[in-house]
């Protein structure tokens, strides 16, 4: 972690209805600022609070990973809520948001998504896929929101309010873009040159969502990980949870026991053998597959010969665990979900998707012996939340491309809740309908090693913001972006896929060392 740095006590410079780059001081920018209390913005808008907020060294708000990871610059922060009323159950609703407004303003605007049930208004920062330095701190005015709840990160209980559901299953991506802009534009007096959204989780379903349904409202958006199937992916990790109980031994009461089946041991082993059979594919054998495609590890191969009662599988688990990672198929042989990839990381036991007998996200993980993966798949094709939710399905983006839109997505090939084949397939799909303008307009970029949105033994920093501004505004298309440690230690390119980072020779550290190569020419 970065250490805390003081405050730096920086000059401000014009705001309200002054342009970007001139000098005021800094009670007249405070004074600006907090004129928007009260201001009619119309639309239900309404600004609870705006205060002049000092110019900050890395690492001196937040905490931990939350804490700011670069200097952020003097802004206005305009807290508010929009349509605020009584609900169900006498409960308020609204969507609070949060939105920063720097003094130095670059003429663009970001919107940030958010992150499981959402419920809470995140720091207005924009960190999603910015590598070391967020939005906010290249001079982007940027909105974080609710989307219409106040709760806890998995708190579902806004469902039973009509106008909650709807607003977190589309329409407050809508609605806060709106009023944010509103807001922004007057404080400068002058319009938003271009804008962009960031996100990961739910946020790149939120990214997904607005170029499907309001292809008008931005000019370029990076999705991550997005929740695009919410209903299908959690009934293939079911699934695959309870061939992983098949293979386990039974308590007295004759219920799997499940922290034994996956114990560190085999843990180990599945990831050694997941590297033995696929990390040299890249060129190299650093502990990192990136060759997904070539991927073809076979869990059989490491089954117990006669006589062998360490350092192998029983066939019992070998089995399950080929059977855990296959597609989720149904009755009819219809794909309910793909296949989740092989990958070291998926052992990881704070954010791997095996389970650990311990408590997940969403609660004790399932105990059961058998599933229903038709039944599970028809109760959420026919949840008429889950339809509004699910952003997998439509892909005309004729709209959204003929206006220049650009987008980015990535995915981490450790992710536990969602696979990235699932999101490469709705790319795929989306190729297919619109053509080959679609893959000239947007990227998809695999993260070995990634768990969900971030972490793991990966090459998870990376500046997909810098890259899809450059392509909006320059007509500069990404070329192979690096990714960089977390420690910064190592670099390496990321690659459209399906092509991959192939070692070609040279300090395996630095990118100039690896070739983007499709998997015939590896």
């Amino acid at each position: 972690m970065h250490k805390t740095a003081s405050l730096i006590v920086a000059a401000m410079l014009a705001a309200g209805t002054a342009t970007s780059g001139g000098a005021q001081s800094s009670t007249g920018a405070s004074q600006s600022c907090a004129s928007l209390v009260g201001r009619d913005f119309g639309g239900g808008i309404e600004i609870t609070s705006a205060a002049q907020v000092a110019a900050a060294a890395k690492g001196t708000l937040g905490q931990g990973p939350f804490s700011n990871q670069s200097d952020l610059p003097a802004h206005c922060l305009v807290k508010g809520i929009i349509d605020k009323r009584t609900g169900a159950g006498g409960k308020t609703y609204g969507i609070q948001f949060a939105l920063a407004l720097p003094t130095d303003w670059s003429g663009r605007f970001l919107v940030m998504g958010g992150g499981g049930l959402n419920g809470t208004v995140g720091q207005p920062w924009g960190p999603v896929a910015a590598g070391m330095t967020p939005a906010l701190a290249r001079g982007f005015a940027v909105v974080a929101h609710d989307s219409g709840h106040a709760g806890t990160v998995w708190d579902s209980s806004f469902n039973v309010d009509q106008r909650a559901a709807l607003d977190f299953a589309e329409t407050s991506v809508l609605t806060v873009t709106k009023a944010a802009r509103a807001i922004t534009e007057s404080f400068y007096a002058k319009p938003i040159a271009h804008s962009y959204m960031t996100g990961c989780s739910t946020g790149g379903r939120e990214g997904m969502l607005a170029i499907e349904r309001y292809p008008e409202l931005f000019d370029g958006v990076v999705i991550g990980a997005p929740a695009m199937m919410t209903g299908d992916s959690n009934a293939a990790i079911d699934r695959m949870r309870v061939a992983f109980n098949q293979a386990a031994s039974l308590d007295a009461e004759g219920k799997p026991i499940i922290s034994e089946i996956f114990t560190p041991a085999v843990r180990a082993l599945l990831s050694k053998g997941i590297l033995d059979q696929c990390d040299a594919l890249d060129g190299l054998k650093d502990g990192v597959v990136e060759n997904v495609s070539q991927c073809r590890f076979d869990p059989k191969k490491l089954v117990c010969k006669p006589g062998q009662t360490e350092g192998c599988f029983s066939p019992k688990l070998a089995s399950a665990i080929d059977q855990g990672f296959q597609p989720a198929i149904d009755s009819l042989g219809r794909q309910v979900y793909p296949r989740f990839p092989y990958d070291p990381g998926v052992t990881n036991l704070q954010g791997g998707i095996l389970p650990s007998g311990a408590p997940g996200p969403f609660g004790p993980t399932t105990q059961a012996l058998s599933y229903d993966l038709d039944a599970a798949a028809l109760a959420a094709h026919n949840d008429p939340m889950q339809r509004l939710i699910d952003t997998n399905y439509w892909t005309n983006l004729n709209t959204f491309l003929d206006r220049g839109g650009k987008t980015i997505f990535f995915h981490g090939t450790a992710d536990l809740f969602f696979s990235p084949w699932a999101t490469w397939d709705w790319w795929a799909r989306a190729l297919q309908t619109n053509g080959p303008r679609f893959a000239e307009a947007s990227r998809f970029y695999m993260v070995p090693g990634m768990l969900h949105c971030a972490g793991g033994d990966s090459f998870d920093r990376f500046d997909l913001l810098g890259e899809v501004v450059n392509w909006v505004e320059q007509g500069k298309a990404p070329n192979n972006p690096v990714a960089s440690r977390s420690d910064g230690s190592a670099s390496r390119p990321l690659c459209q896929f399906p092509a991959h980072a192939q070692y070609i020779g040279g300090d395996a550290t630095k990118p100039e060392s690896y070739q983007c190569k499709m998997p015939s020419e590896s």
